[in-house]
């Protein structure tokens, strides 16, 4: 299993397109295939810095993933919305595992 951790740039003033956006991706993104972790937009510090996070099997299974979403009817709807209202103005991925896998419990409160 993969992580890809999606940086993004955003227009500090167009925040709630971004929610938007990542609203339409919540739904697109599961039916294709992949685990979503979720979108993380700004709330204390930088006001331009949001992240989405979500997990896949393999690179392969991200490619049939990515086809998948080119495809989906919401999926093409939100690129359309993001490249029209350009709130994005940089975006980075990167794929990374988790080794530190098992987790110990949670202490209790």
């Amino acid at each position: 299993m993969i992580t890809c951790f999606i940086r993004y740039e955003i227009d500090p003033f167009k925040r709630d397109r971004f929610a938007d956006y990542a609203r339409a991706w919540g739904q697109a993104i599961p039916r294709c295939g992949a685990d979503l972790i979720g979108y993380f937009a700004p709330h204390e510090g930088s006001a331009t810095t949001a992240y989405g996070v979500y997990s896949i099997e393999s690179l392969a299974a991200y490619e049939a993933y990515r086809a998948r979403l080119a495809e989906d009817p919401l999926g093409r709807e939100n690129y359309a919305f993001a490249s029209r209202e350009r709130f994005i103005l940089k975006e980075e991925r990167l794929f990374l595992r988790n080794v530190s896998l098992p987790h110990g419990p949670r202490m209790p409160e």
